[in-house]
């Protein structure tokens, strides 16, 4: 018996179950014909296949009243296969849709010289000029049809000051991939990140957002299988709308290739997010919009490309055959089409409405600011995003750059954003590594890079500060390494990053010397207390807390194994390390003037003698400009003055703190350092020195008075307060 169908509605995109059967909505402007593919529930069989008749504003769209939630099917789009004119059409390709709540499988490629999933013949003499005619359909996933309503209960946004948040950057299935707490069948999944051991981990480290890295469907590339590697870190988003069902726990009684179904991701992922809303912890996704995991123009036709290729993606003007690439992934989304930018918000929005995160981190965002050729920070993307009554309410991080000309735009994202300081990461790095000349951009980074924000109206919260990330060394690979050490990758050591501002502290990688492995412990205590005690949001690797190492490997991106994923046997100085972070976190909580909502202006306090800032040099006096210029100067201190905080709390009390001084000295020699005299006579309590191998949760010190000398050992940093 035929299917009934009804004509449909063009809005909202995508497959919409509304209680009693299902819109189905695509647009595809260029396209001559669209037929609807359902599948069996295995996703084997094709069941029907259903020619949309109905077209309003170039979407094309149908209503299936016996259509139910778990229903899996695709797309077929006719249209002109004519790559020099921007056009790939092709029938035998079946393709996701853009707008897919959850996707069922991954993409099987073909072996034995099947390219199916490729719409052109490969090997031909003209490649993509010649159309292929083989059903990709065995080798595509499938869309789900999802029932997205869930129990939110109460779930509430913690809705985190920007000042007072701390960002814990980590892998779904990474960090609870060998989690000895977390049941074996949820290990790597987003019910394992709502188990009470994970939960609780978070909440006595004292972070306040967790940022995942990509949780959109993507696809594993073909030269990576063929390598028998997969793309770990899900920067091949071709799925905007859907969590991807790897990260999703099967049942117990499933068998080890089962896949989940019926859109389980989307109620996994929204229990995780409703999990850690109760413990006060926001969740911040790490989005690729900028491109999709379809490649260049020799890659798979999985979904945009044969869905409207001149629509979603950016071509080169003066010969469309090819793709304009920011992105260093072959492609580039268009940001000038009104479809593409919608399909950009419309995600946006339903992670934020659905799904309840609290923020996003743009990779590659200024591939996305792109008017033409420029990185234009007034472009239509932002524009939409400041009026933008839902999405101008949620943390915004750009990462701003990317590998097109003019594309590093550190310091010139506007006002609602926050970016990633790449700036930051180099000074600190090249400050402990002991480089000549830093010191004064580093005085720059302490105070929340107010050369960098300040002169646009934005705050210090507008610099995310970090040491490390996902991509490039751990802390302890920092600190151990000169050279990375990528063979495992396959690619003879070519990929990553060669210039990595890290220092093996006298020997590449293990090592049984004694005085390396303090040095080493020394300095990843140092890098950690400037994260925390700098001006800014911070952000904290997952793992670097515990002393992870990836071998000296600085692109793990392919490795999903344990080379990549968390080890939590801690020895006694990766349990060590772990005390001394959740101290100074708490000091970053404790302590408003290390979270302060303003720059500092160097300024005296009314009334009094103080200013809210000082820079100091060794002999307790105020840095010079010929200090700053001595490129030999490797030690500097700076008080910040704690009663200098001109704000109040939600109940108008004038928030005060203690006064804290600051002594950081990268030199190879100890430097004996002259305490700065309080106007006020109080003494100088020590909170911790680095130097101190043991765990700096302890009472402080007997009172120094200012005046007294204190021996600020090599390699170290020291903190004071009254």
């Amino acid at each position: 018996m035929k299917m009934k169908t009804w004509p449909g509605q063009p809005y909202p995109l995508g497959a919409t179950w509304d209680g009693q059967g299902v819109n189905f909505a695509l647009f595809a402007e260029n396209a001559t014909d669209v037929e609807l593919c359902l599948f069996t529930p295995d996703g084997v069989i094709q069941t029907e296949c259903i020619r949309l008749t109905e077209l309003t504003n170039h979407v094309w769209h149908v209503y299936l009243p016996e259509a139910r939630p778990g229903w899996l099917y695709g797309y077929r789009v006719h249209g002109p296969y004519e790559p020099t004119a921007g056009h790939r059409f092709n029938p035998a390709k079946l393709l996701l849709d853009p707008y897919a709540k959850a996707i069922k499988g991954d993409v099987q490629w073909p072996v034995q010289r099947n390219d199916a999933l490729f719409g052109y013949t490969i090997g031909s003499e003209e490649a993509d000029l010649s159309q292929d005619d083989r059903d990709s359909a065995p080798y595509l996933p499938r869309c789900v049809v999802v029932d997205t309503r869930f129990d939110w209960e109460n779930d509430r946004a913690p809705r985190t000051p920007w000042h007072k948040t701390l960002i814990y950057e980590l892998h779904v299935k990474g960090f609870t991939a060998r989690h000895p707490e977390v049941p074996e069948h949820l290990r790597g999944t987003y019910a394992a990140l709502l188990h009470p051991a994970v939960i609780g981990y978070l909440k006595e480290l004292g972070i306040t957002a967790v940022e995942l890295l990509p949780i959109h469907q993507f696809i594993n590339d073909k030269h990576l299988t063929d390598k028998g590697l997969t793309n770990y870190w899900g920067y091949n988003s071709i799925g905007f709308f859907a969590p991807d069902g790897r990260y999703a726990a099967k049942p117990l009684t499933a068998g080890p290739q089962a896949d989940v179904t019926d859109g389980e991701q989307v109620y996994q992922f929204k229990a995780m997010v409703k999990a850690l809303h109760a413990a006060g912890i926001e969740v911040i996704l790490d989005v690729v919009y900028n491109h999709t995991g379809e490649g260049s123009e020799l890659g798979p036709t999985l979904c945009f490309r044969g869905i409207d290729n001149a629509a979603y993606y950016r071509l080169v003007p003066e010969d469309p055959r090819y793709y304009t690439d920011f992105t260093g992934c072959g492609n580039t989304l268009n940001m000038m089409h009104p479809r593409a930018l919608q399909l950009i918000m419309d995600s946006l929005r339903y992670w934020v409405q659905e799904m309840h995160v609290d923020g996003f981190r743009f990779d590659l965002a200024s591939a996305l600011a792109r008017e033409l050729h420029d990185v234009d920070r007034l472009g239509s993307f932002f524009d939409i995003i400041q009026q933008d009554p839902v999405l101008s309410q949620v943390k915004l991080i750009a990462e701003p750059w990317d590998v097109g000309p003019g594309g590093y735009q550190v310091g010139n994202f506007p006002v609602l954003w926050a970016e990633w300081n790449g700036i930051y990461r180099d000074t600190v790095r090249s400050f402990w590594k002991g480089d000549e000349g830093k010191v004064a951009d580093l005085a720059w980074r302490l105070t929340g890079s107010s050369d960098l924000y300040e002169q646009s109206g934005r705050r210090p919260y507008a610099s995310i500060n970090f040491i490390t990330a996902h991509d490039g060394f751990t802390l302890h690979d920092l600190v151990s390494y000169n050279e990375k050490h990528n063979e495992a990758n396959g690619d003879e050591n070519r990929d990553g990053h060669d210039d990595n501002l890290s220092w093996n502290s006298g020997a590449e990688g293990p090592t049984d010397d004694p005085d390396i492995l303090v040095l080493r412990a020394r300095q990843q205590r140092n890098l950690l207390a400037t994260l925390l005690l700098s001006q800014g949001v911070p952000m904290l690797q997952a793992g670097d807390e515990l002393g992870r190492t990836t071998h000296g490997n600085n692109n793990v991106y392919c490795q999903d194994n344990e080379l990549s994923w968390l080890d939590w046997e801690l020895d006694a100085p990766r349990r060590q390390l772990l005390e001394f972070t959740r101290y100074l976190i708490r000091l970053f909580h404790e302590h408003p003037v290390l979270r302060r909502r303003k720059f500092f202006q160097g300024r005296r306090i009314r009334g009094s003698e103080i200013h809210d800032l000082v820079w100091l040099r060794a002999d307790g006096e105020q840095m010079t400009e010929d200090d700053w210029n001595n490129g030999l100067t490797r030690s500097v201190g700076l008080r910040l003055a704690g009663d200098a905080i001109t704000e109040v709390d939600a109940h108008g009390n004038a928030i005060t703190d203690d006064t804290l001084l600051m002594l950081l000295n990268a030199h190879h020699e100890s430097v004996p350092w002259t305490l700065p005299v309080n106007p006020n006579g109080a003494a100088w309590e020590l909170l911790f020195d680095t130097f101190d191998e043991n765990d700096a949760d302890k009472a402080a010190t007997a009172a120094m008075p200012g005046g007294a000398s204190y021996q600020l050992e090599a390699r170290s940093l020291a903190v004071f307060r009254c």
